[in-house]
């Protein structure tokens, strides 16, 4: 259904349509899922329908001043304004409120390392490490939680690239290898060979470094269950003061049994000598 917008000419027909008796109204009824007529006003919408309906009541009624051309003139299709928007939630709100204090807190790291006016071109550019630095500081995360660990995280990328690297040119270079020497065969077989034995190569780097991805994991795991053993091994006691000085006394270190034993024997043989 197409709706359209209520012009003066149908206003003006409204009003009068309200002052007719009640038998010229029945035609101009609101029907299921048509705008409503009451408080009518320039812009409000009004379907095809009721313009053909009013027309034809106070055509009925004798108003014949007001024609169905009369009354479409400057018509158009309604738009109906868009719906309103939804309340936000507490969790977009509590994000925005944080996104607005780390942007408060970045324009205020610009503010306080802010380059001096009276800076030459060539100072700042012999100072251009610590314009980076700057730049790095006042661009730093406000939580401590989103600053990661960079050089584990460069670390990580590098291994995984070399790795990537030495599966390529193991692959290339085996693929090369089988390509030469099976130079006497037909070209279909030697593609069949190089190919199966580039696959094979792939599958045994995978396998190999799934193995040593397990065996590090096995080693991590076993690490953390080892617990470190903490042993005091001299203490020192330190009592009161007696005449001007602090008087402490060493504890005996812990000396294991076995060099206990030995160093008895050693004190027995001297003496006896």
């Amino acid at each position: 259904m197409v709706l359209l917008t209520m012009t003066s000419s149908i206003v003006e027909g409204l009003s009068v349509w309200s002052q007719l008796a009640s038998t010229h109204k029945e035609k101009l009824l609101q029907r299921e899922n048509e705008p409503s007529l009451d408080g009518s006003s320039i812009g409000n919408p009004i379907s095809h329908s009721q313009i053909v309906d009013l027309w034809a009541s106070l055509r009925d009624a004798g108003s014949n001043e007001y024609s169905l051309e009369r009354l479409l003139n400057g018509a158009k299709v309604y738009d109906p304004p868009p719906p309103p928007k939804p309340e936000p939630s507490n969790e977009y709100k509590a994000l925005m409120a944080r996104l607005r204090r780390d942007e408060e807190q970045r324009i205020y790291g610009r503010m306080m390392n802010t380059a001096s006016p009276l800076e030459s071109f060539s100072q700042r550019g012999s100072g251009g490490a610590g314009m980076i630095h700057a730049f790095a500081e006042v661009n730093r995360p406000g939580q401590e939680a989103d600053i990661g660990d960079d050089d584990v995280t460069f670390n990580d990328v590098h291994r995984q690239l070399m790795l990537m690297l030495n599966f390529i040119v193991s692959i290339l270079g085996v693929a090369a290898t089988l390509w030469i020497l099976a130079r006497w065969w037909s070209t279909p077989a030697r593609l069949f060979l190089t190919i199966g034995g580039s696959i094979l190569v792939g599958i045994a780097e995978v396998v190999v470094y799934s193995g040593y991805i397990w065996n590090l994991g096995e080693a991590k795991k076993k690490d953390k269950t080892l617990r470190e053993v903490k042993e005091v091994v001299q203490t020192w006691v330190v009592g009161t003061e007696k005449d001007g000085e602090s008087e402490f006394a060493i504890a005996k270190e812990k000396v294991p049994s076995e060099e206990l034993n030995l160093r008895r024997r050693k004190e027995r043989t001297h003496v006896h000598d």
